[in-house]
């Protein structure tokens, strides 16, 4: 099995953010997907809005850009045109990692093959995926710095997780998790933390081994928390719970953006990137579902530790050369907002607890979500 790369210019970035359609009324999901497509058919902005596997989601998604904040701009025209369809139908849109109190039973999969098949394979877990989640691609123009860089990410992958970490509840339940998202999709098959390949060659056998098995039809269907997108030319990101504003997915996709352009540079400069042992990283992806930003991490392949509240201060500071060159500074700086005001995870048990709880409490949480993408920040939590 060949698997080309496609060329692609160094760390030009590609941002997608699933979005939840909810009633205007209830708060509750609504199935109405394939018909703000159909509508969009002739709008120019229709290239960045897309279907999800289900019939509850829309996905934006931006062209290939220099830069986070231009990305950022064409997600907000899809939402723009989204917003045109949906108004009239009093549907709103949402964004979180999952839907606080929707039934996972009462969804219908978009219509089409490739989901058909997950759900005919997975069976309850394919079904149970009222999941959400923001992707960033960034582009790599040399295929020998793929994996190097998807195995170094797995370091990093906690500091993501943290501070995208939404979606505490499900099936109307507090879950107990900060990214409930994370262990819910992970159930997938080709799902989950990627295999630490040291050689393009052993990537090839994989996928050769998995289309010759049939586990796949082609690569696209590994969904890996970090992957090479070989028909993009890109590293994709993909462990990010789904934002509630633009705000803070520019924060998220700047760290990203960061992160791979100084791995990429790192490798210029003849260093041998960081890595750690599949067993500290399995860890570490736990940790940070269970406890978002109370969590203690794993640093290093010594086994050294951190709260990762500690941990990132060091990190912006590595980065914020690099943020200034990408033009992405301000966005970079929104990590410090979001260690001071919590994250999203944070600000929804603050609104289900000052509306009470239960069901009162889990509808003022969809509220304050979909207040929050209007906004396009974070708001406080209001009783």
């Amino acid at each position: 099995m060949v698997l080309d790369f496609a060329p692609s210019e160094r760390s030009s970035v590609g941002l997608e953010w699933e979005l939840a359609l909810v009633d205007a009324d209830s708060g509750n999901l609504r199935q109405v997907a394939p018909a703000v497509i159909d509508a969009l058919t002739d709008d120019a902005r229709h290239r960045f809005v897309k279907p999800e596997f289900l019939r509850n989601t829309l996905e934006v998604i931006s062209d290939v850009r220099r830069t986070v904040p231009d990305a950022v701009a064409d997600l907000e025209q899809g939402i723009e045109a989204i917003r045109e369809i949906t108004a009239p139908m009093r549907v709103e849109l949402m964004g979180a990692g999952t839907h606080p109190f929707a039934q996972w039973a009462q969804q219908k999969v978009t219509d089409k093959e490739r989901y058909a098949t997950v759900v005919d394979r997975a069976q309850v877990l394919g079904r149970q995926q009222i999941v959400y989640g923001v992707h960033a691609h960034v582009g790599i123009e040399d295929r020998a710095k793929v994996l190097p860089i998807v195995n170094s990410l797995l370091v990093h992958l906690p500091y993501l997780q943290v501070l995208s970490a939404s979606s505490p509840f499900f099936g109307a339940d507090d879950t107990g998790y900060a990214s409930m998202r994370t262990m819910i999709f992970q159930q997938l098959p080709t799902a989950g933390l990627p295999y630490q390949f040291a050689a393009w060659s052993e990537l090839e056998r994989y996928v050769d081994d998995m289309l010759h098995t049939g586990v796949i039809d082609d690569f696209t269907e590994v969904r890996w928390d970090v992957r090479p997108a070989p028909h993009f030319g890109t590293v994709e990101v993909r462990i990010c719970d789904g934002t509630s504003n633009a705000g803070e997915l520019a924060t998220i996709g700047a760290l990203v953006h960061c992160l791979v352009e100084r791995m990429s540079t790192l490798l210029d400069e003849g260093c041998t990137l960081p890595t750690m042992p599949p067993w500290f990283v399995h860890e570490n992806k736990w940790r940070a579902a269970r406890y978002g930003l109370d969590a203690i991490i794993i640093l290093d392949d010594a086994g050294n530790e951190e709260l990762v509240t500690d941990a990132l201060p060091r990190l912006l500071d590595d980065l914020a050369p690099v943020a200034e060159r990408l033009g992405c500074a301000a966005e970079l700086d929104g990590v410090h907002e979001i260690l001071r005001a919590g994250a999203s995870y944070q600000r929804q048990r603050a609104v289900a607890a000052a509306h009470g709880g239960g069901a009162d409490g889990l509808e003022a949480v969809v509220s304050s979500l979909v207040a929050e993408l209007r906004a396009g920040r974070p708001l406080p939590a209001t009783g």
